[in-house]
């Protein structure tokens, strides 16, 4: 089940999608994730393409995973891990589907990072990868835009992985999803840049809910990005890029360049 939030007439709703149409529900997005299905009640159908999306969810906070591709660390000739290596994207920096990335006047160089995100539904605190599941909602699309001169700059990444925008997050979130074995791929003014499988994580989805969870508190909302393939790179002003996880759907979104506050 798919779900999202959409407006139409500039009000805010929750719906289900449903091929070309978005069935309005009567709750709020994390007691869907919550609830079984059959218990949502549900209210008018529109047509999708009546419909603006929104972002799916507002997270309090987005726990971010550094290198959790096998691919990926082959790629950078780095060796695996011992455990995850973690950081936090602020909510400000959360965008939805079709919204524009703002490239910062103060980078060089704006990286895109495709990923896997876990949508939290419970409030986790000391769990086990045995029974992490219970603890999952859904799963939807990140990605993890990095400031890249920035990173290479700081000793750590809280500046380079903040921006306002730097987290586009959507088109939906995904309840019926093995997390296990999926593709996902990014590409960039269509061309392919990243194309790998969850599979090759190392550290899975339960892992990493019992890592992160035994570091802080994860509140219902809250989202967990897995971690990106190999084939990072950068993008610029008007490019459109596109992070895909099968089963789930494609996030596009657009560059924009930062106008300075006196050319407003």
């Amino acid at each position: 089940m798919k779900f999202v939030r959409f407006k139409i007439d500039n009000i805010q709703k929750l719906g289900i999608l449903n091929n070309n149409d978005v069935i309005e529900f009567n709750c709020s997005m994390i007691e869907a994730i919550q609830k079984p299905i059959d218990k949502l009640e549900t209210l008018k159908t529109y047509r999708l393409q009546d419909v603006t999306l929104s972002v799916p969810i507002l997270p309090s906070k987005i726990v971010c995973v550094g290198l959790n591709y096998k691919d990926h660390a082959k790629e950078l000739g780095m060796e695996l891990p011992d455990e995850p290596i973690i950081f936090i994207k602020p909510p400000s920096s959360v965008i939805g589907h079709l919204d524009n990335i703002i490239y910062p006047k103060y980078s060089s160089q704006v990286d895109y990072e495709a990923e896997l995100g876990i949508v939290i539904s419970n409030e986790a605190h000391y769990v086990r990868s045995d029974n992490a599941a219970e603890y999952i909602g859904g799963y939807t699309v990140i990605n993890d835009v990095t400031a890249r001169d920035k990173q290479r700059k700081d000793i750590q990444w809280t500046r380079a992985k903040s921006f306002d925008t730097f987290a586009p997050i959507g088109p939906c979130i995904e309840t019926e999803l093995d997390p296990m074995n999926q593709k996902i791929s990014l590409r960039l003014n269509n061309i392919l840049k990243q194309n790998s499988n969850t599979k090759n994580m190392i550290f899975d989805v339960y892992e990493l809910v019992e890592f992160i969870s035994n570091v802080m508190t994860l509140k219902p909302g809250d989202i967990i990005a897995t971690g990106t393939p190999p084939g990072v790179g950068p993008m610029n002003v008007d490019d459109t890029v596109e992070a895909k996880v099968e089963g789930v759907g494609k996030l596009k979104n657009f560059l924009e360049y930062q106008m300075n506050i006196y050319e407003k």
